[in-house]
């Protein structure tokens, strides 16, 4: 049995997944943005082995979350699954672009990493020129590309880790709406797959999964190099270096 650690997991697709892994039998940690919302999410959450608390959208505190899940000890699967929708280009900016970046650099390295993308990242684009200059050229489409960036760059330095990322579809969420069409169940059930499955479909890196399904994605996120430039991009405005050989 695995065990996994969930951003974004006090609700939504995040606590779906928990609560999938934990009636598989798998230990997970699970994520809040503060106190009060990391004990509804245990409330929520029978059987999770603990919660650890941090507001992405500070670089700060994300660096200190990322030492609460290391002084956990070491994860089999990490879930970046944590995300913002109607929010503002600088939040959009913290944590769905250099959040996962500073917890992928920090958070010891796992067996499998899993990064929660979108179908709408076919229509971002890099803008890594806007990263330091006005980030309010950033779109939530755009955060979304650069999540796949970042997951095809670390599948491309870390081999032997398994990494990969995912649109979950539109789904019925508080992000989605009551009124979206795609299902809760398949919205979750490919991160409990690419997280902890032997299916050797699940076992690969680099790719970009629709419903447990293969598909292309934005010819941007394989330019190798786009992705080192964003590796370079984040280090400097989060003052957080890419491990080599992992950590």
């Amino acid at each position: 049995m695995g065990r996994i650690f969930i951003t974004g997991s006090a609700d939504g697709l995040g606590q779906l997944a928990a609560r999938a892994l934990i009636a598989g039998g798998h230990q997970v940690v699970l994520h809040a943005r503060n106190e009060e919302r990391g004990q509804e999410a245990l409330d929520k959450t029978p059987g999770a082995e603990a919660v650890v608390t941090g507001d992405l959208s500070n670089i700060d505190e994300t660096k200190k979350l990322a030492s609460r899940v290391n002084a956990l000890g070491i994860f089999d699967a990490v879930i970046h699954n944590a995300g913002v929708y109607n929010a503002s280009p600088k939040d959009l900016f913290a944590v769905n672009t250099l959040a996962p970046y500073v917890l992928t650099c920090l958070i010891q390295k796992p067996k499998r990493l899993i990064y929660l993308s979108s179908d709408m990242h076919q229509g971002g684009q890099a803008k890594l020129e806007s990263f330091k200059n006005d980030i309010n050229e950033i779109n939530y489409s755009d955060s979304k590309l650069h999540v796949l960036m970042l997951a095809k760059a670390v599948a491309r330095r870390w081999q032997g880790v398994y990494v990969n990322a995912l649109n979950p579809g539109w789904v019925p969420t508080k992000m989605g709406g009551a009124g979206a069409p795609d299902s809760l169940e398949s919205g979750f059930q490919t991160q409990v797959w690419l997280a902890v499955s032997n299916d050797e479909r699940a076992k690969v890196s680099g790719r970009y999964f629709y419903h447990k399904k293969e598909l292309p994605s934005n010819p941007e996120a394989d330019n190798i190099l786009l992705q080192e430039r964003f590796l370079t991009l984040c280090k400097e405005i989060t003052d957080v270096s890419f491990p080599e050989k992992g950590n």
